[in-house]
C-alpha cells in the first residue's frame, strides 16, 4: 500500500475501511492497543494503520515516542506470535506528522504474546471494528488461505452406516449422465466411498467426511451437522416474489432440483445460419451449471447463509457465502490457478462430471455470455463475505453470434476465450489499445498482442495508428457484413490531412482548441492528439499557450 503524501489526503477523506484504520495518539496510544490493532489487521486482509489521526479523519499528529520507526518494528515483532513484519513511514500532513504502519496479511493465525487474537469486521453501519477471533473460526480462516480442507474432515460422531445408500445410486447415475469418471461405476459401495473420499477411516472405524455427508447424508442429519448448507431459488418480477424455494437436501439432489427449476425458465429463439437453425437461449445452461456448482463447491460451510439463485429483471444472480479464496481477485480470476476452499468437494464434482475437469469453469461462464453478444459476467459486487455472480438478461446480438459461428465454421475450433473477451469489448467500446484489452484478458500485453494479431489475420479486426497510439477496431469486412459501413468510417477516423484541416477549422470558428477537443473532434487517442498538434506547431500554423492540462492552441499570427 502506498503512503505518499498526495494519497494520504484522499485516504483521510474517504475514512476508515476494513483495510484502513485511524488511531489517535493525542494521549499516547498504549503499546498493547497498537499491537492489538496490528494483530486484527494481519488476521483479516492486511492494510494501513495511520497513527496520529482521529476517527473523523482529522490529523492530530503522532507523539515523539512513536516516531522511532525502527524501535516500533522491533516492538511489533516481539509482541506478536508469529511475528508480524510491519513497514513504517513518517508522513507530513497538515504540518503535523503521521505514522503510517503497513501491516501484511498473515498466512497463519496471529495473536499478541499475551494470547489475544482479534480480527476486523464491518459493523451494520459500515464502520470497521476489531472483534475476538474465536477458535471455531480458525478453520474457516485456514480454508480461505488454502491451508486446510474442511470438506475432507471426518465427522467422528457419525458412522458410514448413517449415510443414505440411495444417494450412492444417484452419484452413479450422474456419472453416466454427465460423462464422469467411468472407472468408478464397477466399484462396490465401500470402494466408491473410499475412491471419492466420502468416507475415511479413523482409529479403525469408517467415518463420513464433511463432503461425504453433503453427498450421502439424510436431510435431517445434514441439518444437524452442517447447518449452513442451504440453497434458495427465487424468481422476482419487480418487487413481487413468484417463486421462493429452499433446499437442504444432499448436494446432488439439490443440484438436480434447482437445475430443473432453472431450465423451466430458459426460453430459446432460433436464427438461421447457413443451412442450420441455431438456438439462442435467454440464459446459457452450461454457464448456469458452472456458476451454480462453483457456488455449492467453493462456499464457506462454516459461515451461515444460503447459496442464493435469483432470477429478476436484471438477470440471473448467484450468491455464495465466503469471499474469494486466497490468491484469487477480481483482477486475476481469469488466469489464477484453480483453487478451492473445499478441494475434496471440488474433486468429487469433477469426477462425477458436473464441473470442468480442467478447473477452468469460469471460462465456460464467460463463454456462455460473450458468444451471444451479451455483457461479461459481473463479479464486481463480491466482497470478503460472499462471491456474487450476475449474468445479465440483455438481449443477444445475433450479428455478433453469427460472426463467432462463421469463425468457428471456418477454423473448425471454438473461439478462444481471450478472443471472445477482446471482440466483446470492441463491440461495446469500438476502439481500444493493447493496454486496455490486456486489462480485460488479465494477461500480459505480449500475450494479448499475439491474440490481437490472430484476429487481424482472421480479418475480424484491424489496427490503426502506430506505437503507443495504436488502437484496434472491428474490420471493414465485419462492418460491411453487419450493414454498418458508416459506422466503420466513424471509427476508422480520418487521414492526417483531414484531421489537420478539422483542427484548423475548429480554431477559426472558436478561437482556440484543447487537446481534449482534438481527441473528441478527430476520434483519436491522447497520444495521437498530441502528435497532431505538434505537427501543426512545427509547420508554423498554430502556437501553444500554457502548458500541461491548461494548454490551449491558437492560430499563429
Amino acid at each position: 500500500m502506498n503512503t505518499k503524501e498526495d494519497e494520504i489526503k484522499t485516504v483521510l477523506y474517504k475514512g476508515e475501511t476494513l483495510a484502513i484504520e485511524f488511531k489517535s495518539d493525542v494521549r499516547g496510544l498504549p503499546d498493547r492497543d497498537l499491537v492489538a490493532a496490528v494483530v486484527a489487521m494481519a488476521n483479516t486482509e492486511g492494510g494501513l494503520i495511520l497513527l496520529g489521526v482521529e476517527d473523523d479523519g482529522s490529523v492530530t499528529g503522532v507523539q515523539p515516542g512513536h516516531q522511532d520507526t525502527i524501535g516500533l518494528k522491533a516492538l511489533i515483532a516481539n509482541r506478536t506470535s508469529p511475528s508480524v513484519a510491519i513497514s513504517t513511514e513518517i508522513i507530513e500532513q497538515d504540518q503535523k506528522k503521521i505514522l503510517g504502519i503497513i501491516v501484511p496479511k498473515s498466512h497463519s493465525i496471529v495473536s499478541t504474546t499475551d494470547g489475544l487474537v482479534l480480527r476486523r469486521r464491518l459493523m451494520a453501519s459500515g464502520r470497521p471494528e476489531a472483534v475476538p477471533f474465536y477458535p471455531h473460526e480458525f478453520i474457516q480462516r485456514q480454508a480461505t488461505l488454502g491451508l486446510v480442507d474442511p470438506s475432507a474432515m471426518p465427522l467422528v460422531s457419525l458412522s458410514a452406516e448413517d449415510l443414505n445408500p440411495l444417494e450412492r445410486h444417484r452419484i452413479r447415475e450422474a456419472i453416466r449422465r454427465y460423462g464422469g469418471d467411468m472407472t468408478l461405476l464397477p466399484l462396490a459401495d465401500e470402494e466408491l466411498d473410499g475412491a471419492l473420499g466420502l468416507v475415511t477411516t479413523v482409529e479403525g472405524a469408517r467415518r463420513p467426511t464433511v463432503a461425504g455427508l453433503l453427498f450421502l447424508g439424510h436431510e435431517e442429519i445434514i441439518r444437524r451437522h452442517i447447518p449452513a448448507h442451504e440453497v434458495a431459488f427465487q424468481i422476482l418480477e419487480g418487487t413481487d416474489v413468484r417463486v421462493n424455494e429452499f433446499f437442504r437436501k444432499p448436494l446432488l439432489q439439490t443440484f438436480e432440483e434447482v437445475e430443473l427449476l432453472f431450465k423451466a425458465r430458459v426460453v430459446e429463439q432460433e436464427i438461421q445460419v447457413g443451412l442450420f437453425r441455431v438456438p439462442i437461449p435467454n440464459f446459457d445452461r452450461r454457464a448456469f451449471r458452472e456458476g451454480f456448482i462453483n457456488a455449492l463447491v467453493h462456499r464457506d460451510y462454516a459461515r451461515l447463509g444460503a447459496v442464493h439463485v435469483r432470477l429478476d429483471d436484471d438477470g440471473l444472480t448467484i450468491t455464495s457465502p465466503g469471499g474469494f479464496v486466497e490468491g484469487v481477485t477480481l483482477q486475476n480470476m481469469l488466469v489464477a490457478p484453480p483453487r478451492s476452499r473445499n478441494p475434496l468437494l471440488a474433486d468429487i464434482v469433477k469426477r462425477i462430471g458436473l464441473a470442468e475437469r480442467t478447473g477452468r469453469g469460469i471460462d465456460r461462464i464467460f463463454e456462455g455470455m460473450l458468444r451471444y453478444g451479451r455483457p461479461a459476467p459481473d463479479y464486481s459486487m463480491s466482497d470478503i463475505y460472499s462471491v456474487v455472480l450476475l449474468m445479465s438478461r440483455a438481449n443477444a446480438d445475433t450479428s455478433f453470434l453469427e460472426m463467432i459461428l462463421a469463425y468457428e465454421a471456418r477454423t473448425g475450433v471454438p473461439m478462444p476465450i481471450d478472443s471472445l473477451i477482446i471482440l466483446s469489448r470492441l463491440r461495446q467500446e469500438r476502439r481500444l489499445t493493447t493496454t486496455d484489452l490486456a486489462a480485460s484478458t488479465q494477461k500480459p500485453e505480449p500475450s494479448t498482442r499475439a491474440t490481437l494479431e490472430k484476429l487481424v489475420e482472421a480479418g475480424m479486426i484491424e489496427a490503426q495508428g502506430a506505437g503507443r497510439g495504436r488502437f484496434y477496431m472491428f474490420s471493414a469486412k465485419v462492418y460491411k457484413t453487419t450493414g454498418q459501413k458508416a459506422a466503420y468510417v466513424r471509427q476508422a477516423g480520418f487521414d492526417p490531412i483531414q484531421q489537420e484541416q478539422m483542427v484548423l477549422t475548429y480554431i477559426d470558428k472558436h478561437g482556440s482548441i484543447k487537446r481534449a477537443d482534438v481527441m473528441e473532434l478527430c476520434q483519436v487517442t491522447k497520444d495521437q492528439a498530441y502528435k497532431l498538434l505538434n505537427r501543426l506547431k512545427n509547420s508554423g500554423q498554430i502556437t501553444q499557450i500554457g502548458s500541461r492540462k491548461g494548454a490551449v492552441y491558437e492560430r499563429k499570427r
